[in-house]
């Protein structure tokens, strides 16, 4: 008696496009970036009302229990399910999400400094080699790469230059100065060029797609990092530190013109990005604060703080319930 042999699939073992672990996406590292971020601001307004340094102590923990078990799912991913990792790798968006891993190691080793100074050291090390391998890579891959369209570009591009000025932030409290001037410089380089594509793009050409416009956010990171990285470095505020920080305002007032496009957008992964810019802002008006003793640059700190913790706080929530929901994690 013969055996009828079926083609139907195996039902136990999904196909990897069907698989949550396969669609299992880089831009999930964005929510450890927003909650360190949170974090960091925390302990930035710690001399404003110092029980938030507890605050942020607990932020932190949650952020690195966080990270891990995002960084342990996605590793699972890329060794069960290999193709699916390069798929993202060749995404014309999804490309620019990749720093987002080596930015969460920078931006974690930067909150645990205060804490252990030796762990963080060798945080901030496997973090800075990772960034120089991620930039060069990302950066060979846009320019190899003829497929790319003008709608792919958006602010999310901006994220390996964002890693990069992150890097003085640390480096130049422990030592690394030559270091952190390389990585500034090359930072502060491809964020001139990409602005300008950025901008171009922007201005010229069709809309970005709803679920990619928070990443306009984006826009304020760049100068708001620098401007810390700079005075990291320098130790001063001079006229271009200056002009980094109200770069940053600026860029934050056009994205508030923005507002009323931002709340009839449909929940997406992308509106973490929200988080980190709005961070890195109030980071550096309080610093702003400390160096120069602007009593207003502490009050815009400290009300950007206010309104980042409420927008982590709805972006947890929304996460959660997306999730349960099962809107992420599946085939885009």
């Amino acid at each position: 008696m013969s055996q009828h042999i079926s083609s139907d699939p195996d039902p136990i073992t999904p196909p990897a496009e069907h698989s949550r672990l396969a669609q299992f996406p880089v831009t999930f590292f964005a929510i450890v970036m927003g909650l360190v971020g949170l974090a960091l601001t925390l302990h930035a307004g710690a001399p404003a009302a110092p029980w938030l340094a507890q605050a942020s102590s607990l932020v932190l923990l949650i952020a690195i229990a966080v990270f891990l078990v995002i960084a342990g799912i996605y590793v699972a991913k890329a060794l069960r399910y290999p193709a699916m990792v390069a798929e993202e790798w060749h995404h014309p968006v999804k490309i620019a999400f990749f720093p987002t891993i080596t930015v969460s190691l920078l931006l974690v080793a930067t909150a645990i400094f205060p804490y252990d100074e030796t762990l963080a050291t060798w945080i901030w090390l496997a973090g800075v080699a990772g960034q120089g391998v991620l930039t060069i890579a990302v950066v060979t891959g846009w320019i190899s790469h003829r497929s790319f369209q003008v709608g792919h570009l958006t602010p999310a591009w901006f994220i390996p230059a964002v890693g990069n000025v992150i890097v003085p932030i640390l480096g130049a409290r422990i030592g690394y100065i030559e270091t952190s001037w390389l990585f500034f410089s090359g930072g502060i380089i491809f964020w001139i060029v990409l602005l300008t594509l950025v901008m171009n793009r922007l201005i010229f050409h069709d809309p970005m797609a709803a679920r990619l416009f928070p990443t306009m956010v984006i826009l304020i990171a760049p100068p708001a990092v620098a401007f810390l990285a700079y005075v990291s470095m320098t130790g001063t505020v001079d006229g271009f530190a200056r002009i980094l920080l109200n770069a940053g305002y600026i860029f934050a007032i056009l994205v508030v013109a923005q507002v009323s496009k931002l709340t009839k957008l449909p929940f997406a992964l992308s509106w973490w990005a929200l988080s980190f810019p709005l961070a890195a802002l109030s980071i550096a008006s309080f610093r702003f604060s400390q160096l120069d003793g602007s009593r207003g640059h502490q009050t815009l700190g400290v009300l950007i703080l206010i309104f980042l913790v409420l927008m982590v706080a709805g972006l947890v929530l929304r996460t959660g319930q997306a999730i349960a929901r099962g809107e992420v994690c599946r085939p885009e």
